[in-house]
């Protein structure tokens, strides 16, 4: 019964557990989803303001378009990249949790006594948090480079679209 009643409580530890570390991807994409999408709003509307005030030269017009094209795509495919590096850290550590958990298993069925079992539990629990927190912070730390990355050549025409429009007006 108390092996039972173990069971049921290092379960409910590991279902927090998993439930805290898909926030914090949860949390690390939505964040780089609200960067790119702010990236592409900035971008949009200054090149919205740019284009009906200063782009009265076509060929002009038409390079600005294609790099600030070529930027979104660029930036894209950062972002996927990054989306694919995170995806295959979560199966890796997916894939090694599996692994822990059949050594563990094994491990158990070994055991000689119930004190046995319970040490082997507790240190599989323990080393699957500590594994747990740390794969979440890398996630993290994922989500925020790709974010930052993927909004470099975006912030980057929305520099030269800033200077476009104050360019005539210095001269």
């Amino acid at each position: 019964m108390s092996v039972v009643k173990s069971n049921k409580s290092r379960e409910e530890a590991v279902n927090q557990i998993r439930g805290s570390v898909e926030d914090q991807v949860r949390f690390g994409s939505e964040a780089a989803q609200r960067g790119f999408e702010q990236a592409a709003t900035l971008t949009r509307e200054q090149f919205d303001k740019a284009s009906k005030t200063l782009f009265k030269n076509y060929e002009e017009f038409s390079q600005l378009s294609k790099e600030n094209i070529d930027a979104f795509v660029k930036s894209g495919t950062i972002f996927a990249k990054g989306f694919e590096e995170a995806g295959k850290s979560w199966i890796d550590f997916t894939r090694r949790s599996f692994e822990n958990s059949v050594e563990t298993a094994k491990a158990v069925m070994g055991c000689k006594d119930l004190r046995e079992v319970v040490d082997v539990q507790s240190d599989f629990a323990r080393e699957s948090f500590d594994r747990l927190m740390n794969e979440g912070s890398k996630l993290s730390e994922i989500g925020v480079k790709v974010a930052n990355e993927a909004l470099e050549p975006i912030q980057a025409r929305v520099n030269v679209a800033v200077e476009k429009i104050f360019k005539p007006a210095a001269v």
